[in-house]
């Protein structure tokens, strides 16, 4: 039977190693069988070091498409593959499977999809191919499994994630500015917070007892520098020693601490400490409220967005900080990416493009292919310290040694001070991208002794502007040259450079941008907006709503361990296609060694202490053996939002440890649980201020509104204006208690309201008898 239903989703993947391949595979026609519908397409494959070939299976959720399906209208569409050998006999194989299913009278709900060639599925389970008890299994996507061709081609087996139930934000959660969009109908769509502004300032402030956040927190940063949390994205999870967290230290107004787990925290003027992922709930709250009162009820699903070039920690940092803001985040995907879907969905033409992301604190570049609805990245790279936070500092110091030069003044000192000038060359950078010159100007930015008050009065040209910042625009080409060579494309057959973030509106940017690509950058899309866009688009695939879109993203950096001699082995290699699995069998160097040590490093670096250490643990209880005799198997599993999960396992005694890489330090479960409760606790204390407001709000409207008929009524007796007063002096007294809860300042406000409509009514059916008798 055929079936027609639109493709959805694609789970990628992995498959079999074979024998040596003689050469790289390249693209070739894509065919479809006849037989079995099966569309089998040979693509580029790269080759791993040691020669080995693997085979790729994808699979989809389906519609229009011509195809046999099971009871769920799940089914294996497109085979890719590295070698005709491989596709020969993974057709024969899949050929015969759907052979004996289509030859069975009694109809089943769910085909089977792969099993072990020797007769079993990998399930731990021992039933033969063609059992009928295949016909019972749940619909499973294939995945990578190490083994020889010669012996047989096995794959691993998992269940298909189900719909996401309920709606799905994206949320772009940016080191300067966030913003939040949702699907709306068949279109994502960027939402207005509650100022009506469509992004938000990732800033937050605690004033007292108060939190604030977004555009409240940024206007009291001058008055309030030490408590103003802003760009704290940048130490998301880092350790307090990286030389970065060390350079930002000397250029922030708050204080950067080391938590006692060896990360980089902040801390408030009161001497409390809050990790960067508990500042990115902060914000990741206000951007759920946002979408919240838009749809009108609770959402709980995210699809939030981070630098390509983001390692593991800092990624699943970024998922703890959504744990603690109340969201279920269902996938972090990259930045680039999320704005080449918020490129692509509308486009018809293949083409390969680069995304060019130069956002307020990181640098992405990532050239992906798009085919058919089929986004798939080639390659990224980045830098996670290169933004508009750098280009404000770089003009920040100009600004300060100018002053310095005609007043004698330091002010890197004074915390006040230095925050009003990072304001001011915030605010002068981004006149300069429209205009040629532009005025900063601070009055009484310090006092000079008996001389008085000293103000800053500076003009900057946009040509000056963009010698200060070159080097920083320079540094960004690096990666882009690295990134092409990556994804073994050349600059001529890139067919648009997206542009994305804040600062590729700077036109020194977009210069430099057009000089090395060769061509006009794409300007179609807003560069403050096209992020979330694209991660609400993914939302809605992972919930079904859009179809017609498959996404392949990579790891930005290559996880592996060290073995003797600090040698770095790499296991996934990096702009690996994700998710992904892969395993390398390590031994013992000692005689009598019962335990051994495996450290996880990320980097390109050959020697494994020049990367980043994400995390180590013990595999204990090895049996006693000569050196090189014990066999244990070491697996990196790396899920669809790059976080990677490694395992080790004796082989001969099947004793297993493994961690989910979260740097040496990260937050412990206890930690997450108690920010968890933190934030709800902040949020019912937020909730009850607001209301506190809204009713000072409305009792002040009232008080307005009474004091204006009192003047205005003429056929009011006095008693009755006189139990307005009295009314008004009450609810102004409960306005100026402090204390005043928000229930007694509403029922004050109810009772002057009702007294003031009574005495409407009379007036006005006083007015109106007094009207009918003169007439």
């Amino acid at each position: 039977m055929r079936y027609t239903l639109p493709v959805s989703v694609r789970e990628d993947i992995y498959l079999c190693e074979g024998r040596p391949h003689p050469s790289r595979a390249t693209d070739i026609a894509k065919t479809t069988s006849p037989a079995t519908n099966l569309l089998i397409s040979r693509r580029t494959h790269l080759t791993k070091p040691n020669g080995q070939c693997s085979l790729y299976v994808s699979c989809f959720k389906h519609t229009e498409s011509s195809v046999c399906r099971d009871g769920r209208g799940h089914l294996i569409h497109i085979v890719d593959f590295a070698c005709c050998r491989c596709a020969f006999f993974f057709y024969c194989f899949c050929f015969l499977t759907l052979f004996s299913f289509f030859s069975r009278t009694r109809p089943s709900p769910s085909p089977p999809c792969f099993a072990h060639l020797q007769a079993s599925v990998i399930t731990n389970s021992s039933t033969p191919l063609f059992s009928p008890k295949l016909r019972s299994l749940k619909p499973m996507f294939a995945r990578r499994v190490c083994g020889s061709a010669a012996a047989s081609a096995a794959c691993l087996v998992r269940h298909e994630s189900q719909k996401v139930q309920g709606d799905v934000i994206g949320v772009d959660l940016g080191t300067t500015y966030s913003c939040v969009a949702t699907m709306d109908g068949d279109k994502a769509r960027v939402l207005e917070n509650s100022e009506g502004f469509r992004t938000t300032p990732s800033v937050v402030a605690f004033k007292g007892n108060e939190k604030l956040v977004g555009l409240a927190a940024k206007r009291q940063a001058i008055t309030n520098p030490q408590s103003t949390f802003y760009a704290v994205k940048r130490l998301i999870g880092r350790r307090f020693e990286d030389e970065h967290i060390q350079k930002d230290i000397k250029n922030v107004p708050y204080k950067i601490v080391r938590a006692g787990n060896g990360d980089a925290w902040v801390q408030d003027g009161n001497g409390k400490q809050y990790s960067p992922s508990q500042i990115g709930a902060f914000v990741l709250e206000k951007m759920k409220e946002t979408a919240e009162n838009f749809v009108g009820h609770k959402v709980s699903n995210a699809v939030v967005t981070c630098p390509a070039y983001f390692n593991d920690a800092q990624r699943q940092a970024t998922k703890d900080a959504g744990t603690i803001a109340g969201l279920n985040v269902i996938r972090v995907v990259n930045e680039p990416t999320a704005a080449a879907l918020a490129y692509g969905m509308d486009k018809t033409k293949d083409s390969v493009i680069a995304v060019y992301d130069l956002g307020g604190g990181t640098f992405d570049i990532s050239v992906l292919e798009i085919a058919g609805g089929v986004f798939e990245v080639k390659a990224t790279n980045g830098d996670t310290h290169l933004g508009g936070e750098d280009f404000d500092l770089a003009l920040s110091d100009y600004i300060l040694e100018e002053f310095r030069k005609t007043s004698g003044i330091d002010l890197s000192k004074e915390r006040m001070a230095l925050q009003r000038v990072r304001e001011a060359a915030e605010k002068a950078k981004c006149e300069l991208s429209s205009a040629m010159e532009t005025e900063v100007n601070l009055p009484f930015i310090t006092a000079n002794g008996a001389q008085g008050p000293a103000h800053v009065e500076l003009k900057i040209t946009r040509l000056q502007l963009e010698g200060i910042v070159q080097k920083l625009i320079e540094r960004s080409i690096a990666p882009c040259k690295q990134c092409i060579r990556d994804a073994g494309v050349e600059l001529k057959e890139i067919s648009d450079v997206v542009l994305v973030g804040g600062m590729t509106r700077m036109p020194k940017v977009v210069e430099e941008v057009k000089k090395f690509f060769q061509k006009d950058p794409f300007r179609g899309v807003n560069p403050d907006e096209a992020v979330a866009l694209g991660a609400a688009t993914l939302g809605g695939v992972l919930r079904g709503k859009v179809t017609g879109l498959i996404l392949v993203d990579v790891t930005p950096l290559s996880l592996g361990t060290s073995v003797v001699g600090d040698i770095f082995v790499p296991i996934i290699p990096r702009n690996t296609a994700i998710p992904c699995k892969r395993s390398h069998v390590f031994t013992t160097v000692d005689d009598g060694q019962t335990s051994i040590r495996f450290q996880v490093f990320q980097g390109e670096r050959e020697i494994a202490s020049k990367n980043q250490l994400m995390g180590e643990f013990d595999l204990s209880g090895i049996p006693y053996a000569p050196r090189g005799v014990p066999k244990v198997e070491v697996t990196f599993d790396i899920d669809s939002s790059g976080i990677c999960h490694v395992t080790a396992q004796d082989k001969a005694t099947g004793r297993k440890q493994g961690i989910v890489v979260t740097a040496n330090g990260g937050l412990s479960e206890g930690d997450i649980e108690r920010m968890v409760r933190d934030a709800a606790q902040h949020a019912e204390s937020d909730r009850a201020k607001r209301q506190l407001k809204e009713a000072r709000n409305n009792a002040e409207t009232q008080l307005t509104t009474a004091e204006r008929q009192l003047s205005e009524w003429k056929y009011v007796s006095d008693a009755e204006k006189q139990n307005v007063k009295t009314l008004v002096a009450e609810l102004r007294k409960a306005m100026e208690n402090p204390n005043v809860s928000k229930d007694d300042l509403s029922a004050a406000t109810d009772k002057l309201q009702k007294a003031v409509m009574e005495c409407g009514r009379t007036e006005y059916q006083q007015a109106a008898a007094a009207n009918s008798g003169n007439n």
